[in-house]
This record gives structure tokens, sequence and C-alpha cells, in this order.
């Protein structure tokens, strides 16, 4: 099964975990596309701003604070995925509380370690 995944709050620099995150992804095969605070690459991976009209998003993985997070809400509940994945830093009971509400699952773990860890 295609796991798509959308990478949001991809930082362009190489010490930030969404940077790490979206290469763990392409290492091991797992399709990526990458949303940031500016346009960029990571390595050949194109990262886009703003929001972009995406299609067969299967999963999510937060990289934004809670904060941050509430101009989203509607985007991604729009992208109906799968799952969305709250890495440590990003738990959110009111946006978790959302999404389960529209039959999203919720997730509160490492993207990283998920998928290094093969239980992605």
């Amino acid at each position: 099964m295609d796991k798509t995944t959308l990478v949001l709050g991809a930082s362009l620099k190489p010490g930030r975990f969404s940077n790490t995150c979206v290469k763990t992804l392409i290492s091991a095969n797992i399709p990526v596309l990458a949303l940031g605070l500016r346009d960029g690459l990571i390595d050949n991976t194109p990262v886009f701003s703003g929001f972009p009209e995406l299609h067969n998003i299967h999963t999510v993985t937060l990289y934004l604070g809670e904060e941050n997070q509430k101009p989203w809400y509607d985007y991604i509940l729009k992208l109906n995925p799968l799952r969305v994945i709250l890495n440590p830093g990003t738990e959110n009971p009111e946006f978790e509380k959302a999404l389960k509400s529209a039959g999203i699952e919720t997730i509160e773990d490492c993207t990283i370690m998920m998928v290094q860890e093969d239980r992605f």
C-alpha cells in the first residue's frame, strides 16, 4: 500500500528533526511530500510553502507546535489522511479530538523511530 506521507513543518536546516524525517522516509522508499515555511530542497525532495492542493495523502506527520497548528486544521482535515502522527512536542488534545471526530487516526510517536523500527 502506498503510504504517501506529508511532512508538515519541514525545515531546510539539516539539524532539524523534520529534515531528518524527510531523509528517513526517502531512504525507506516511502513517498514523501514536504511543506515548510520556505520553498527549497531537502536533498532532491522539494519543500513547498503555503497550502498546495494535494491528494491521496496516507499520513500527515506534524512538526509544528500546538499554536502553529491552528492555521492548518482545516487543510489537514480536508486532506483526509488515514492518520496523523504527532511527533514529540506537537501533542494537541484539541486537534486530536477534531481528527478523531473526522475518523482520522492519531498517533503520538516519533516518525523517525517508527520508520527505523519498522512500525510505520
